[in-house]
């Protein structure tokens, strides 16, 4: 779907809507670039009420204990952006699924904000396009990392690899991935808040790691585009966040350098962190993700993990 098309109304009083995890920045692209993780999201379920505003249920699943004022939440927060911008004439009750743990570096406020987006939409009688959806989403965004930013949510809403540019009008652009390439994902079962990792970021660049990050970026994209994976592996570094952040992940460079070794395109963070990915071919990805369990061993950290397609699908509606 394109960002301006609409989807028909339903007339539906009650929508369940699954957004996926995501992993930001993919290194080069800080606040920018990110790619969706099919492999676990939220379900959040949106129901009309008479009165107007949002009232949240429950929240369940892995979240622990996330507030229940809207104002507070990121899924309430940008079902209220919605209301605000919209007068629908009805106001929204939600429950809340978690299925991405939270800290974890995989965009679970953004999963949230656009579940909520998503199924509320269902449930218009004139339903607004992904695009505007996307903008109520951000406002959500925000309560968790104190930022306007769309690196997860984009990617959750509209699924694969997404180029943001902007903010107050965004402009979103889905990158193709090469064929059989494999995203691996480790998760550290450590908790470090974006919040946190955004903190500790200096306010200026050099000009010399500007200009190198810029060409890494554009070279990432080209490489993309045309298909050439010596470009991307030659451009898939980040010389300007990564290492800022790395301290806050044990066994960091380990974990990285055996990635490579094994044959990853690209070994970074995941957003935030701690969660670290690789892009790597099918024939390389078990091997690149045996080496980061093993090196994260060493280190006696826990793990989750996943071998995903780098090219999968957004948030969507289910039933529930």
């Amino acid at each position: 779907m394109s960002p301006d098309s609409r989807p028909a109304a339903t007339g539906l009083h009650r929508a369940t809507a699954f957004a996926p995890a995501s992993v930001g920045n993919v290194a080069i692209g800080f606040d920018i670039l990110g790619f969706a993780v099919d492999a676990l999201g939220d379900r959040v379920t949106v129901s009309r009420r008479a009165e107007p505003g949002v009232g949240i249920t429950a929240v369940r699943g892995v979240a622990g204990d996330l507030p229940l004022d809207p104002e507070r939440n990121t899924a309430g927060r940008a079902l209220l952006a919605m209301q605000e911008a919209l007068n629908p004439g009805f106001g929204f009750q939600m429950e809340i699924d978690k299925g991405i743990p939270l800290g974890s570096g995989l965009g679970g406020s953004a999963a949230s904000a656009v579940g909520a987006v998503v199924a509320a939409n269902a449930l218009l009688p004139e339903p607004v396009s992904k695009l505007e959806l996307l903008k109520f989403a951000m406002q959500g965004e925000k309560v968790a990392s104190g930022s306007l930013h769309v690196d997860n949510i984009a990617p959750s809403l509209f699924g694969g690899l997404v180029l943001t540019v902007g903010i107050d009008h965004p402009r979103v652009k889905q990158i193709p991935v090469p064929p059989g390439v494999r995203a691996v994902i480790v998760h550290p079962h450590m908790f470090l808040s974006t919040k946190q990792a955004r903190a500790i970021l200096k306010r200026t660049v050099e000009l010399s790691d500007f200009v190198w990050q810029t060409a890494n970026l554009a070279g990432f994209i080209s490489g993309c585009y045309t298909n050439d994976l010596d470009m991307i592996r030659a451009s898939f570094q980040d010389v300007v966040i990564e290492p800022q952040r790395q301290a806050l992940i044990p066994g960091f460079h380990d974990v990285r350098r055996a990635a490579m070794d094994a044959g990853a395109l690209g070994c970074s963070i995941s957003g935030a962190g701690p969660t670290m990915f690789a892009w790597a071919l099918a024939g390389h990805a078990d091997a690149v993700l045996e080496t980061m369990r093993r090196e994260f061993g060493r280190h006696s950290i826990a793990l989750d993990e996943w071998i995903v397609d780098a090219q999968s699908v957004g948030a969507y509606l289910i039933d529930k």
